[in-house]
């Protein structure tokens, strides 16, 4: 019965990725063709649309095939037209569900920055492009020494993403830690949080300075698995009982505004301080999620 559920869940989800990805894709060459930039804007709520479909088809298998409890503390009051950049640990791709199970149709649609080599994944790849999720190169420190001219590329890609972003509500997500989280991970990096590894400071810092005035808050968020962490066969199998997640909203700081983060060393310094204290609260919160008894204000999705 288990592996019957696990079958049909991922017949479905397939099915709706191409009856979603398709017309996406559709309007997406149709916003490619338009010769004015006020038509090519104006495709822009149809692409967001389609997505928001697609994921509220997912979330709805999520509440029909499983009895995991989505258990959310702290901010409440978010804007389905504002502009955040949303932060996040990250030790699962049921991460990125649970994102999307939270903040679907509540702020704007999430876009992540990608790794390159994920333009190739079937269907998917195309879809994020169609939606203009930004692809990455993530060069090694060794590969920036060999070629330094690849440092400047990936600045200049999330330069160019933003740009787009200025003129549509949106929701930039950034998994600061760069990473999934493992012990192995955590170790090596001689990591000082509990549960986190040590966030990166850069790429927070490259989109704040290329939005400019075009963000007007940040959400902290925190997502722990009390029965350990998942994977996504474990969700579609109905084998985690419950996720935990504190979101915070912040204001961006103006101290942190219009900064140098690649030549100023002492606005580099100010703003990994800036991150680092966000870690510490973030691995408190964490703590405090793991905690058996729930806080008083937690709502279950």
């Amino acid at each position: 019965m288990s592996l019957l559920r696990l079958a049909l869940v991922f017949l479905l989800i397939t099915l709706s990725t191409v009856l979603h990805v398709l017309p996406l894709l559709g309007v997406a060459l149709l916003k490619l063709a338009l010769p004015f930039e006020r038509l090519k804007v104006a495709c822009n709520p149809l692409l967001t649309g389609i997505a928001e479909r697609w994921i509220g088809f997912n979330n709805r298998l999520w509440d029909l095939f499983t009895e995991t409890r989505l258990v959310v503390t702290g901010e409440t009051a978010l804007q389905r037209d504002g502009h955040y950049l949303v932060l996040a640990n990250h030790q699962s791709w049921v991460d990125i569900l649970v994102l999307q199970k939270l903040f679907n149709r509540r702020i704007p649609l999430l876009r992540f920055f990608l790794k390159r080599q994920l333009f190739w994944v079937p269907l998917l790849g195309l879809a994020w492009w169609a939606l203009d999720f930004p692809f990455m190169g993530r060069y090694t420190p060794k590969q920036i020494a060999r070629n330094p001219a690849l440092a400047g590329r990936d600045i200049a890609a999330t330069r160019r993403a933003c740009e787009k972003f200025r003129a549509i509500p949106v929701a930039i997500m950034n998994f600061a830690e760069g990473t999934r989280f493992t012990v192995a991970k955590h170790a090596r990096q001689g990591s000082p949080y509990r549960h986190l590894l040590k966030p990166k400071s850069g790429g927070v810092a490259f989109v704040l300075d290329a939005m400019g005035q075009g963000l007007h808050a940040i959400l902290d968020v925190t997502i722990a698995y009390p029965a350990g962490v998942p994977t996504l066969v474990d969700l579609m199998m109905d084998r985690v009982p419950e996720v935990r997640v504190r979101v915070r909203q912040w204001p961006i700081p103006a101290e942190l505004e219009g900064g140098d983060y690649q030549n100023d060393r002492t606005f580099r310094a100010r703003f990994q301080q800036w991150m680092n204290a966000l870690w510490q609260e973030k691995d408190a919160d964490f703590d405090a999620l793991l905690d058996v008894s729930l806080p008083a204000n937690q709502s279950v999705v």
